[in-house]
Parts: C-alpha cells; structure tokens; sequence
C-alpha cells in the first residue's frame, strides 16, 4: 500500500471523532453566567440618555387675562349695536325693549348672546371674550334695562 493510501483512512477516522465530538458537545446544555446588567444600563438610564438635549416651549410674556366687568364689556364692544339700535338691537336702558326679553330669565339671555341671536354674531363679535364676561355684559345691560340681575 501506499503511504497516501494509508493516511487516508486516518484523517477520515479523525473527521469522523470530530463530527461525533461535536454532536456529543452539541447535546449538552451549557448554562450561561449569571449576568445582572450594570446600573447605566437600566431602562431609566437608557431613557435618560436618549432625551432630547433642549426643549422648546412657547409661553405668553402678556400678562394673565383678568375677567372685565359687564359695564367695560358694553362700553368696548356692545355700545356698537346696543347704544344705537343697530339691527334690531334693544338699545341700553329702553325698558319696553329690553321688558319681553327679561322674561325670558337670564340664562336664555346669556345663552343667546354667547351662541349668537339672530344679526348678532356669537358672544357679540367678541371671540376672544370669556363666557363670564359676556353673562356680565348681559347682566349689566339688562339691568339698565329694568331688570335686577346680580353679575356674576
């Protein structure tokens, strides 16, 4: 026999121990270390670390909204219609105007006026009016009127 024909059963014998070797190895569960996560790993330093870096607010430098009294609603907004009649307006102080929709209680009349009732827009044009200042307009208006509504 020849030297390669006699090498070549060993080498396929040594496969043949290595591929049983690994197979053997393969069936076996190696359990691994115990690994507990560092503290710069935990889910809050994660978090932590991917914020964003600025954050953008917008806020008003104006001063807070202070709620005006019915008396300077009617003079700055109201007296457009209201002083002169316009569209079927009660003028201030016309009782025979102002009398039938008094009856109507005041929260008809505040619902009205912050809705809109029929040529006047919602809250008399006033967009920016909060509801409380329209029912104090109402109130005020309606008290020269003749009715005696306390502004709320």
């Amino acid at each position: 026999m020849t030297p390669s024909k006699r090498i070549f059963p060993l080498n396929l014998l040594a496969y043949v121990v290595v591929a049983v070797l690994i197979a053997v190895l393969g069936n076996f569960e190696f359990a691994p270390p115990e690994v507990t996560a560092p503290a710069a790993m935990s889910a809050e330093a994660i978090a932590a670390r991917l914020a964003p870096v600025a954050r953008l607010e917008f806020a008003s430098t104006a001063p807070a909204h202070t709620l005006k009294a019915g008396e300077a609603v009617y003079a700055g907004l109201c007296v457009a219609c209201h002083g002169a009649g316009v569209a079927g307006a009660p003028k201030l102080g016309d009782k025979a105007a102002w009398g039938p929709r008094i009856k109507q209680g005041f929260d008809t009349l505040v619902k009205d006026a912050t809705e809109g009732y029929k040529a006047m827009p919602p809250k008399g044009g006033g967009a920016d009016l909060d509801p409380q200042e329209v029912a104090r307009a109402v109130a005020w208006m309606a008290d020269q009127g003749g009715a005696s509504f306390k502004e709320p």
